[in-house]
């Protein structure tokens, strides 16, 4: 694999301006299509986030939720295909060393950190918890970069709801799911599951707080609208909102919102 010439130029400088350090940890959410119009290839794209971040740890979410369901309650962590785009599958497939082990929330990654973030994801019963690697991308002062994505596809934020306001965004205990997952050596692991409820949630209001205070990063790559900020000032600003109003992250009338 190899970054074409637009990837290995225009993804390292998208990159240090949104403040990634070269040997620290990032997860990036990406939508293709933008960068795929504009002239980049999935394989280059990859590659210049591989060669940028090679000191450091590369994460992608690998989200299954589609085709993980209670009458499907089965996932593999080779085989699962994802539901969160183009990158992120063919990361997971081709150059991703680790998968974490859940059946709907699962992440991807390859780097210097990488088990220290990915191992423990199953052993709690909700998507985002502290052993999850989102929860630890918080703690370890991981970045978040959204690349050609807005900010409704913010997983970490589902974190906060859990630590602060789980009986307000998660379903009852009564209510949990049992899975069975297989890692990547042939163990399989019975994981218990409580799903977020579905609600009207306005994620936006954490990207204009952060920016406000200028902990928040957005750039163009090409046609496409990078962001990127600290998990770290993300997950402080989600939860100290919580701790003020438990129904914080819904919807007012009138503000942007999306079911999630």
């Amino acid at each position: 694999m190899k970054a074409d010439a637009k990837s290995s130029t225009e993804i390292p400088r998208m990159l240090e301006r949104l403040g990634v350090p070269r040997g620290g940890i990032v997860m990036v959410h990406s939508a293709f299509r933008g960068f795929s119009q504009d002239g980049y290839s999935v394989e280059g794209v990859l590659e210049a986030l591989m060669e940028y971040m090679h000191r450091g740890t590369l994460l992608l979410p690998t989200m299954s939720w589609r085709f993980v369901t209670p009458s499907n309650p089965f996932f593999d962590e080779l085989e699962t295909p994802c539901v969160t785009g183009i990158l992120a599958e063919t990361f997971r497939k081709t150059l991703a060393t680790r998968r974490s082990i859940h059946p709907t929330h699962s992440i991807a990654g390859v780097g210097r950190q990488v088990d220290e973030l990915l191992d423990g994801h199953h052993l709690d019963d909700t998507p985002c918890s502290a052993n999850s690697p989102v929860g630890r991308l918080a703690t370890l002062d991981g970045h978040i970069v959204m690349m050609g994505v807005s900010m409704d596809c913010c997983t970490l934020i589902h974190h906060g709801e859990e630590v602060v306001a789980p009986d307000v965004y998660l379903r009852p205990a009564d209510q949990t799911e049992t899975y069975e997952c297989r890692d990547r050596h042939g163990e399989v692991h019975s994981v218990r599951l409580r799903r977020h409820y579905l609600l009207p949630r306005n994620y936006w209001q954490y990207q204009d707080i952060l920016h406000a205070a200028d902990r928040f990063q957005v750039c163009a790559c090409d046609s496409s609208v990078c962001r990127g900020f600290r998990a770290r000032d993300m997950h402080d600003v989600v939860t100290s909102s919580l701790r003020t109003d438990a129904n914080a992250v819904l919807a007012k009338p009138g503000q942007p919102y999306r079911m999630m």
